[in-house]
């Protein structure tokens, strides 16, 4: 009798440093598929699977703005074969104070780090509910759990999308798939050099991407829900919870 076929992973977000380390530590004798833009231009990303066992290695054309191109996109994707993981790793930071009177990027910054995921998370869900299997690994932070004046239009999108990340978790219980949802602390990479180039010192636990995906596959490994990374934030979070708001509006990034 031969053996299942191995499931897919799939990267939404394929040039995320915290992705492309979670897809490699999970792509041994598995097809991956990285949706970016610009995905003609991903051959550092591809060699790199290649290198780490992939069985295969596709690229798409995914454009976070475009909730219009998803439904098809994902479609595609999931009619391929069996998904055994989808990470949503896609996001921007923004520049946070230019978010707080320029409506223009404040929208930018909601569009790709709140409605775009709704739809990519809400048509997984709907993919991997009819396939019976699967998990979604979601990016919360945080940055959410208690919003801060410093980043306030960032921090906002990311609780917006750990409580609508949380929900679908709920709602898919029973199905067979699983919602991962990742609440990291400040991580250190691309994504926040332009933050430290200006001046700004990571914050206290911070975790380099690398780190944070090796806990996360860990918790992936063991059927986990919810992951903190580093552990030790979660107590810090019930602490921001606790703080007067007269000392809250004053805390750093």
């Amino acid at each position: 009798m031969t053996s299942p076929e191995p499931g897919s992973i799939l990267l939404f977000g394929g040039r995320s440093e915290i992705g492309m380390a979670m897809a490699t530590r999970m792509a041994a004798g598995r097809p991956v598929v990285l949706a970016a833009r610009r995905s003609t231009d991903l051959a550092d990303q591809v060699a790199a699977l290649k290198a780490a066992g992939a069985a295969d290695v596709a690229c798409v054309e995914f454009d976070a703005d475009d909730t219009d191109s998803h439904p098809a996109l994902v479609e595609e994707l999931v009619a391929r074969g069996p998904v055994e993981a989808a990470i949503v790793a896609f996001g921007i930071l923004g520049d946070a104070a230019r978010a707080e009177t320029d409506v223009a990027h404040a929208l930018d910054i909601a569009r790709v780090d709140y409605l775009a995921q709704v739809s990519i998370l809400t048509l997984l869900a709907n993919g991997l509910r009819e396939q019976g299997s699967g998990t979604i690994v979601a990016f919360s932070s945080i940055a959410g759990q208690r919003v801060r004046r410093a980043n306030y239009v960032y921090g906002s999108t990311k609780a917006g999308l750990d409580g609508f990340a949380s929900g679908l978790a709920d709602a898919l219980h029973g199905s067979g798939v699983r919602v991962l949802l990742v609440r990291s602390g400040f991580v250190i990479g691309q994504m926040t050099k332009e933050l430290m180039d200006s001046g700004v010192d990571p914050a206290p636990m911070s975790r380099t991407a690398d780190q944070v995906a090796e806990a996360v596959v860990r918790a992936y490994d063991r059927g986990k829900e919810v992951v903190w990374v580093p552990w030790a934030i979660r107590p810090t979070a019930f602490v921001f919870r606790l703080l007067p708001r007269s000392i809250w509006r004053r805390m750093p990034r």
